[in-house]
């Protein structure tokens, strides 16, 4: 037997790692040309991509040497790498030469397989299983096959025979080899069970297992088995399954990280970092690198919390920088995650528009390994929002040649089209892999939509995006009812007679210049005509406003007062209004300042915003306000087929018809009232009019914002500044008419969103409190912490007439009653707090202080212990318990609302 057949053996084997070090070896003593495609495919297989292709091109000038056998392994290096074409040719010219090699015809079959033609793939493979039934990756594609074709009895007599010539040979591999083979069989198994839905027996059958395998051996069948429920779209079942799982095995890092991988894909941030963290605090105790969850605890972050992002970021780089004094690390694991830690950084400072040093990162990254996607394809979409088209084209040019799906995706964001219809359904069949997201990938599909559009088929280009759009509402938790009873409500708490009887406040600055409208109306371009002038500076979608009602929220949650917003706007005093606006001009002012320090006015073109013009003209009276609007029907289409990165938080509503309609009905009702709220205060512009004659538009824009016409408003698709939004594309273009009545191509589709645009709008009754007078609590703590008891007990008793079950209200009135001796009364009132905010750690041992003054020890110790319970507990899973911190409406102060009984 040669050595290149032993050789072949460990291939057959999947031992790749042992195949390097042997052809390496052999090739130091023989120089055999024929080793070294065998070399080039154990590099690939372990992720080896700059040695493979190093070898791949010392192969191109000894091509003719090659012999068959050879040549079906490069084959096999091109397919690793997506280089179908090349890989077909090779093998064609061999099985021409050799018909019955056995292996040239598996690989081609896997190559008929990703181009689709299924029937001719299992063909191909069932006729290489005849000729080597020794052979059991081949036996396992043909299983995977027929679970592809929906023949599930095929599928499991391919898996029976594999298993029946597993154990025919067993005695010839080592022991590492039928380890792998049996983890195969039998995760194979449980995606039989899965497809035929017997989900009972592959339960049972895992119950059983986990009896005789290893904790990693079971949870490898567990997460995989949980992968398989995911592809096939039951990610409740999912979950189940792997939360089951950690009953037995709590500290699982993989269990936890699966668990995450999915709250990640469901839009579930905060669950996904708290199982983030989680995973860090086991690594560390279980001595196991903690680097990439660091990097994917940063990238949960990365569009939320900018300062959470970096602090993780920096701590996974400090890390792999830390792990190269390990000497117990693979050095590959190491060069891994140290690329994975700075593509975060590189991220981070992306995000931040620190656009040189991201650069710098990214470029250094691709100088150590230019086939590191995650820094190809940042860098790309950075130079996207920089408007450097040509740059981003390149480089998703090179991301083509590595991975061809996610290259031509990123080229057709770019508007570059594939020309060949054939790369579309190429594309198409690696959109209907099945991956954790599902039987497809949603984003994928919308890619194509664009690309069918482009050619005309608009049938085609819709049935790509109803498929997409049904698979991505699987996986949102968008409220349509919910939408319209919280615009009633916005509309209800912001009457005209709020601002009468709350005369003279906000601050009053003409800085902020809102742009907002329905997402797709044609906000972006009315920003970036705006941003040109002088003294204009466009910041994006900046979100200053939905920051703030987050922190009232967290407030009201915080002093337990049982309200939200927009209910709690009439707690908002004149001091407390200022405070917010100020620190919302600081924000603007320092945005200004780095970018365009002459500039006078700020834009925020967050389009969502038109909900928010009630508490906008609160804070800024004098603001400018551009409100956009558009034919509905486009903006239906647009939103339609765009993939939103926010999918999981404002953008649910794009992803059917019917919501996207009454989203609009809602955004015209709440428009209608805030022109009647604020008559001539909002400027409306229609985008078709901006397309007609934009210069007309420019000029009407420019004065009512208060500036001096500059013609180079009209130069707005050559902007050096970043455009963060899914227009980035189009404002770099000049005026085009295209997407004018582009409703009329899919206007035999358009039910639906009628139905859901003409739907009669109805809410539920409103029950709103409004205060007599705002900042009663605050007042009544102030005075508290001045000693002015009967003052402040007025106060809070005149806030707890309106609001009874008040959690601050309560305590703060039991901590004045303790003080004047009335402990008992008092007791009442502090557990009546705590009861509602359970969190508050000082509040408990106040209580505490108060029963052991009436001389109830036992309830004293009883909370004492649930203290010091509570305290491990934040010390073991810190992230899952909330944090007591006070937070306020001022921005310039912090009130503090523990207090302690002397």
């Amino acid at each position: 037997m040669s050595y290149i057949t032993i050789c072949h053996q460990l291939v057959d084997q999947q031992q790749f790692a042992v195949l390097k070090s042997n052809v390496s070896r052999y090739l130091e003593e023989t120089a055999d040309v024929q080793a070294l495609p065998l070399l080039a495919l154990a590099h690939a297989h372990l992720g080896e991509r700059m040695e493979a292709e190093g070898v791949c091109a010392e192969l191109a000038n000894c091509m003719d040497e090659l012999a068959a056998d050879a040549r079906v392994d490069l084959a096999a290096v091109y397919c690793l790498f997506y280089r179908i074409d090349q890989a077909v040719a090779l093998l064609e010219v061999v099985l021409r030469q050799v018909p019955e090699h056995s292996l040239g015809l598996a690989r081609l079959a896997w190559c008929r397989m990703q181009i689709g033609a299924l029937e001719l793939a299992r063909g191909l493979y069932q006729h290489a299983a005849r000729l080597a039934p020794h052979r059991l990756p081949v036996w396992s594609a043909l299983a995977r096959l027929c679970l592809q074709a929906g023949d599930i009895t095929d599928a499991q007599q391919a898996l029976d025979e594999a298993i029946a010539q597993l154990n025919l040979v067993h005695r010839e591999l080592p022991e590492a080899a039928i380890e792998l083979f049996s983890a195969q069989f039998r995760a194979l198994q449980l995606e039989i069970w899965i497809a035929a839905d017997d989900l009972a027996q592959a339960e049972q059958w895992l119950a059983q297992r986990r009896e005789s395998l290893t904790e990693d051996k079971w949870i490898a069948l567990v997460t995989g088995y949980a992968m398989q429920l995911a592809s096939d779209a039951r990610h409740a079942e999912a979950e189940e399954a792997l939360r089951s799982a950690l009953k037995y095995y709590a500290e699982n890092l993989s269990l936890i990280s699966n668990l995450a991988e999915l709250a990640q894909m469901q839009g579930r941030t905060m669950q996904l970092v708290h199982l983030l963290q989680r995973a860090i605090r086991f690594a560390k105790l279980q001595d196991k690198p903690e680097v990439a969850y660091w990097v994917r605890l940063s990238g949960a972050w990365l569009h939320q919390q900018e300062a959470q992002a970096r602090r993780a970021a920096d701590k996974a780089v400090a890390l792999a920088e830390a792990l190269e004094e390990n000497e117990n690390t693979p050095q590959a694991m190491i060069c891994r995650l140290r690329l994975q830690a700075k593509n975060a950084l590189a991220q981070v400072e992306s995000q931040q528009q620190h656009f040189k040093q991201a650069e710098t990162l990214f470029q250094q990254l691709l100088d150590e390994n230019p086939y590191f996607l995650p820094a190809l394809q940042g860098l790309g979409q950075q130079q996207m929002l920089l408007g450097n088209i040509d740059q981003a084209v390149a480089l998703f040019e090179r991301i083509k040649e590595i991975d061809p799906a996610k290259g031509y995706s990123s080229l057709i964001n770019a508007r570059k089209f594939p020309e060949d219809e054939a790369i579309l359904v190429r594309m198409e069949k690696a959109a209907r892999q099945p991956s954790m997201e599902g039987k497809v990938r949603a984003g994928l599909l919308l890619q194509l939509a664009s690309a069918w559009e482009k050619r005309k088929d608009y049938n085609k280009a819709f049935a790509l995006a109803v498929e997409a759009n049904a698979a991505s509402k699987k996986l949102l938790h968008y409220d349509a009812k919910a939408h319209r009873q919280q615009c009633a409500r916005i509309r209800y708490a912001f009457g005209k007679e709020l601002y009468q009887h709350r005369k003279n406040c906000g601050v009053d600055s003409n800085l902020p210049v809102f742009v907002l409208g329905m997402p797709r109306s044609g906000t972006t371009l009315v920003e970036q005509i705006i941003a040109g002038h002088s003294k204009i500076f466009g910041a994006g979608e900046l979100g200053v406003i939905s920051h703030r009602i987050q922190g009232m929220n967290r407030w009201e949650r915080h002093v337990g007062s049982g309200r939200h917003y927009p209910d709690c706007v009439d707690d908002l005093s004149p001091y407390v209004i200022e405070g917010i606006a100020k620190g919302i001009l600081d924000e603007l002012k320092a945005l200004a300042t780095e970018d365009k320090p002459e500039a006078r006015h700020v834009v925020d073109k967050l389009p969502h915003n038109f909900e928010n013009i009630g508490l906008i003209k609160f804070l800024f009276p004098n603001a400018r306000i551009i409100s956009v609007r558009r034919d509905p029907r486009d903006i239906a289409l647009s939103n339609y087929f765009t993939d939103y990165q926010a999918k999981h938080g404002g953008m649910g509503f794009a992803y059917d018809l019917q919501w996207i309609g009454e989203q609009l009905a809602d955004h015209n009702l709440l428009m209608h009232h805030w022109q009647q709220v604020f008559p001539g205060q909002i400027l409306e512009i229609n985008y078709e009019d901006v397309v007609e004659d934009t210069e007309a538009m420019a000029r009407k824009m420019l004065d009512y914002i208060g500036v001096d016409w500059e013609p180079q408003v009209l130069n707005f698709n050559q902007l050096d500044r970043p455009v963060k939004t899914a227009s980035v594309w189009q404002v770099r273009q000049p005026i085009y008419k295209t997407s004018q009545a582009k409703w009329r191509r899919y206007v035999d589709h358009l039910a639906p969103l009628i139905a859901g645009t003409n739907k009669k709008i109805e809410w539920d009754v409103i029950k709103m409190l409004s205060l007599p007078e705002s900042g009663l609590l605050t007042q009544g703590v102030e005075l508290y912490k001045q000693d002015k008891w009967a003052e402040a007990e007025y106060q809070l008793k005149k806030l707890l007439h309106h609001l009874p079950d008040h959690a601050a209200a309560n305590f703060m009135l039991g901590l004045i009653y303790a003080r004047v001796g009335q402990v008992t009364e008092a007791i009442i009132l502090m557990e009546k707090g705590l009861d509602k905010c359970p969190w508050k750690a000082d509040w408990r041992k106040d209580l505490i202080q108060a029963y052991e003054m009436v001389g109830a020890s036992d309830k004293a110790e009883a909370l004492r212990q649930k203290i010091q319970f509570k305290a491990r507990e934040i010390e073991m899973n810190e992230s899952e318990a909330e944090t007591d911190w006070p937070i306020s409406f001022d921005e310039s102060k912090s009130l503090e609302l523990e207090g302690t009984i002397k």
